[in-house]
């Protein structure tokens, strides 16, 4: 018992870096009274849904207010647009799942200044409004690999999802190394990494150049966080380490203990939002050279 409890903890480590964005997360939510009105859509291109907090699925078109506690759905094919209170934007990607924690903001107000939010799957582009521009440090995106935080910037953010196989295979392997310590040889387990690391692990020489096939409509892209930096300079931290980007840069963040990493050149992001979206900001088409280079605006955490 004693061995089997021992491997447990030791595969137990590796999710401590998740388990603490989790907690920070239910931190997060109630800050700010559950149903207040955040924000708007002011764009959308298809089918597109919120889950409130009691349970309730609401469908959301051009104009529709969303909450706080709201968990935005969009489709495949979908685009939407969000504007909110503060004037900052936030445009989700087609497949995307984005929980709004906790927002509050009142411009008479700046030490009431809270802005927190999930993306679960999926991508955005993030455009900072007031809020992250007077109290940057109010500002936060949780996603499965890294916290980003945000000091006036405009960036993309994508995270892909390992596939039901490639967690099957590391659900597997987990198996086969706690059989293996009561019998058997550990030439008979399956040889599976951990899901999170295929990106890093596909990347070749570069470290983790997202050239991996994940399937899906992810273009290619392995597991794991991607970035694209339009204006202004982030630092991605995670429990593997921290990496800085300037504008122009993409980066990939494989799993929650692997550190960043610089990619040569854009791995694949594609974020296309229809021209009718029109052209507030930057425009979200991997040019990355939206902003001047050398500005800090943008921290990853």
């Amino acid at each position: 018992m004693a061995t089997l409890s021992t491997s447990i903890a030791t595969k137990g480590r590796s999710m401590k870096w998740l388990a603490a964005m989790a907690f920070a997360g239910l931190l997060f939510t109630g800050v700010a009274e559950a149903g207040q009105v955040v924000g708007t859509v002011t764009d959308v291109s298809g089918p597109m849904v919120a889950r409130r907090l009691d349970g309730t699925i609401k469908a959301l078109t051009a104009q529709s207010a969303v909450e706080q506690g709201d968990t935005l759905v969009t489709e495949k094919g979908t685009y939407a647009r969000i504007k909110f209170i503060d004037n900052g934007e936030i445009t989700l990607r087609p497949n995307t799942q984005f929980k709004i924690e906790n927002f509050s903001y009142e411009a008479a107000k700046p030490e009431s200044d809270s802005a927190f939010f999930t993306l679960l799957k999926g991508g955005l582009r993030s455009i900072t409004g007031l809020l992250g521009k007077r109290n940057h440090d109010k500002f936060g995106l949780n996603t499965p690999t890294a916290t980003i935080g945000i000091r006036g910037t405009t960036f993309v953010a994508q995270y892909v999802e390992p596939s039901k196989e490639q967690v099957a295979s590391y659900q597997r392997s987990m198996v086969a190394d706690l059989e293996t310590q009561y019998g058997g040889s550990r030439s008979d387990a399956p040889q599976a990494v951990h899901p999170l690391q295929l990106a890093q692990n596909s990347g070749g020489d570069n470290g983790g150049n997202g050239g991996g096939n994940n399937g899906g409509n992810n273009g290619g892209l392995s597991p794991g966080l991607y970035v694209e930096v339009l204006e202004g300079m982030i630092n991605v931290k995670n429990g593997g380490g921290s990496q800085n980007f300037t504008a122009g840069q993409f980066g990939f963040t494989p799993g929650f203990q692997q550190p960043p990493v610089i990619l040569p050149n854009n791995p694949g992001l594609q974020f296309s939002p229809p021209p009718s979206f029109g052209t507030t900001g930057s425009q979200g088409n991997n040019s990355g050279n939206g902003g001047k280079p050398g500005e800090v605006d943008c921290i990853v955490r």
